[in-house]
């Protein structure tokens, strides 16, 4: 059994959604204890389960799972945007966004009424941050980590890539492994992000790896999410991390005062 992961949460923390609707920085880390319990029942199956999705669907997978044990934090409140590519992730259903969704009810099927939804909502970008190459790490003394191994103590920066360079109202997770199990181990959220704030569109190339056209957030934008951080895991290292790359002692002094 997996030991129990504790969080730091920013009592500062400011989560308002369209419409100036408020979520309370307590029920995002209520979400990423639920978003561990799920995952942690994958490591108990037969197969590896975190092999087979390999990491780029690993990413996906922990921000849909988020995505999802915030409906259920929310059942009233949030719903899951109908398309698998709409726009954003979690609608919000306020009144507005109950109107909305009765006019679109009979569409429910289609990309177009959900891409973006007309009142909007939260949107989920997950990260695990990049490290070297496995020739970098050699020359380290150190081997690149693998699926199962902890990542943030050669991890050299992170970032979240979008479609398109409207997305707002933007939960960013960075995850990690502990103890072999994905976890989330920090999430940020803006709900004031700009164009300017997500680089230029970089389309596939005819016969590359790419399928999508994506945009990677900028740095002036991922130290705008820093800013906005919600919780983070208590743990060693991760918020000398984010400090260390947005330059900045932010997280630290946060955490040091409460």
């Amino acid at each position: 059994m997996a030991s129990e992961i504790k969080y730091i949460t920013n009592p500062a923390g400011a989560v308002i959604g369209p419409r100036g609707y408020t979520l309370e920085p307590a029920e995002i880390e209520r979400a990423a204890h639920r978003t561990r319990a799920i995952v942690d029942k994958l490591a108990n199956f037969e197969v590896n389960v975190f092999e087979i999705l390999g990491m780029r669907n690993l990413s996906a997978f922990v921000g849909e799972v988020f995505a999802a044990s915030m409906i259920l934090e929310h059942p009233d409140l949030l719903r899951k945007n109908p398309h698998q590519d709409g726009y954003p992730d979690l609608l919000l259903m306020d009144n507005d966004g109950e109107i909305a969704w009765q006019d679109l009810a009979e569409r429910l099927r289609e990309k177009g009424p959900f891409s973006p939804f007309p009142t909007g909502g939260f949107e989920v970008k997950a990260t695990c941050g990049s490290v070297p190459t496995p020739k970098v790490c050699q020359k380290r003394g150190f081997e690149k980590p693998g699926i199962g191994d902890q990542r943030i103590h050669v991890a050299t920066g992170y970032d979240w890539k979008a479609h398109h360079r409207e997305t707002n109202h933007l939960f960013g997770i960075y995850w990690d492994f502990i103890e072999g199990c994905p976890t989330i181990a920090a999430i940020f959220y803006r709900g004031d992000l700009v164009e300017e704030d997500w680089g230029k569109i970089v389309q596939p190339k005819q016969g590359g790896g790419r399928t999508t056209s994506v945009s990677i957030m900028t740095r002036d934008g991922v130290k705008k999410m820093y800013e906005g951080w919600v919780t983070i895991i208590n743990s060693d290292g991760y918020a000398s991390f984010f400090d260390r790359r947005n330059k900045d002692n932010l997280m630290s002094n946060t955490i040091k005062q409460l």
